[in-house]
């Protein structure tokens, strides 16, 4: 494994490690979980960082990521919405990029949509859980392709 990589690795380790010491401090995130090529263990150089964050308020949350000092000097370079998540992409100070994905409780609601079922079912570790993310996924790491909503069973 080259070097960069190894070292990229340990950033996106970290980094992920400051979001659950926060969310641990914070009444109002319930769950921290890693998605998308870190958690497959996949990742390459180009890589981001994915982690979905659920929370009591998912737009405030988005509005101050930047703002509560997880990723110093890091640089916003993207905020978008996709239906109830609300996402910030931040390039850290090491060039690893972070996609925060602030979402509430009911991202995660049986049976799961199309767009949640795609993004847990191609892999997920979950960094941190206050007790809502364990009971939906244990019915994904049974089914991965869990069922999206109106599809019939």
């Amino acid at each position: 494994m080259p070097v960069r990589l190894k070292g990229r690795r340990r950033a996106a380790a970290s980094a992920a490690q400051r979001v659950v010491v926060w969310a641990r401090a914070d009444p109002g995130v319930h769950a921290v979980i890693q998605v998308g090529s870190y958690a497959r263990g996949t990742e390459t150089m180009a890589s981001d960082l994915d982690l979905v964050v659920i929370v009591d308020d998912p737009l405030v949350a988005a509005e101050s990521a930047d703002a509560r000092g997880l990723f110093p000097r890091a640089r916003v370079i993207a905020r978008r919405r996709w239906g109830p998540v609300h996402e910030v992409r931040l390039r850290t100070s090491s060039g690893l990029l972070v996609e925060l994905d602030f979402t509430p409780e009911s991202w995660l609601e049986l049976p799961l949509d199309a767009g949640t079922a795609r993004v847990l079912g191609d892999g997920h570790l979950v960094l941190y859980d206050g007790g809502v993310a364990s009971p939906m996924l244990r019915v994904v790491e049974r089914h991965p392709r869990a069922r999206p909503h109106g599809q019939s069973h």
